[in-house]
């Protein structure tokens, strides 16, 4: 079983074609956890400088455990 993720983790996540040519892994740091049920959270994840600069974004949340891994 892999180690749950937690505030200051450093992690890469996953956007999907409803990004268009934005689709792709991007690294980032989980600044807020936000409980959605049992076994579900929304992760919060402050992202680097790179990835900032291509979605024009500093933060996004990730519901999906597949698109955020350590």
């Amino acid at each position: 079983m892999t180690e749950p993720i937690q505030i200051g983790d450093q992690v890469k996540i996953y956007l999907d074609s409803k990004f268009g040519e934005n689709a792709g892994w991007y690294e980032g740091t989980v600044f807020r956890i936000d409980p959605y049920s049992e076994h579900r959270n929304f992760y919060w994840v402050e992202l680097n400088a790179e990835a900032q600069a291509i979605l024009g974004t500093k933060q996004i949340s990730v519901f999906n455990p597949r698109n955020i891994q350590k």
